[in-house]
C-alpha cells in the first residue's frame, strides 16, 4: 500500500456526523458532482443517515470543504462514493488526504475489498492503491434508470 499523504496545514478531518453541512454537500453533489445531478435532498439525507461520512474541515473558519461518504459492513467490502472538493480548494491535495484518510479509517476492518466508480479521478485513486477491476466481467449491477 501507497504511503499516506499528509492532509495540508489549515485543513481537518472529522467523520462526526454533527458536523457534516448536509445543505452544503447536497448542493455540492446534487447541483455539480456528475453522478448524483439532480439528487433530491431527501434521498441525499438517506444515503448520509445509512453511510460513514468523512468532512474536511477549514480550521480557522470551520466550513467544510470535501466530502465523502463510505456504504461498509466493516467485516468484507466497502463502497467509497461521494467523494467531493469545494472548486475553491481543489488543487490542494486535500481529495487525496481524505481518500487516504478514508483507507486508513478502514484498514483495522481488513475489508477484502474497497469499491469505487469514477469517470474522471483514476490517477488521484491510482496513488492511493486503487486499480481497476482484474475481473471486471465477474461484477454486475442492477441498475434502476
Amino acid at each position: 500500500m501507497t504511503d499516506t499523504p499528509p492532509l495540508p496545514d489549515g485543513y481537518e478531518i472529522s467523520t462526526d456526523p454533527a458536523r457534516i453541512d448536509a445543505e452544503r454537500v447536497h448542493r455540492w453533489l446534487a447541483g455539480d458532482a456528475y453522478w448524483a445531478l439532480g439528487r433530491t435532498r431527501e434521498k441525499h439525507d438517506r444515503a448520509v443517515e445509512g453511510s460513514l461520512n468523512f468532512g474536511v474541515y477549514d480550521t480557522l473558519s470551520g466550513e467544510q470543504v470535501a466530502y465523502a461518504r463510505i456504504i461498509t459492513d466493516r467485516a468484507t467490502f466497502a463502497w467509497l462514493c461521494d467523494v467531493y472538493v469545494d472548486p475553491s480548494v481543489r488543487g490542494k491535495g486535500l481529495g487525496t488526504a481524505l481518500v487516504a484518510a478514508v483507507r486508513e479509517e478502514l484498514r483495522p476492518y481488513g475489508l477484502r475489498r474497497i469499491a469505487l466508480a469514477t469517470h474522471d479521478a483514476h490517477e488521484v485513486y491510482a496513488r492511493l492503491g486503487f486499480r481497476p477491476l482484474e475481473q471486471p466481467d465477474q461484477w454486475m449491477a442492477l441498475v434502476d434508470e
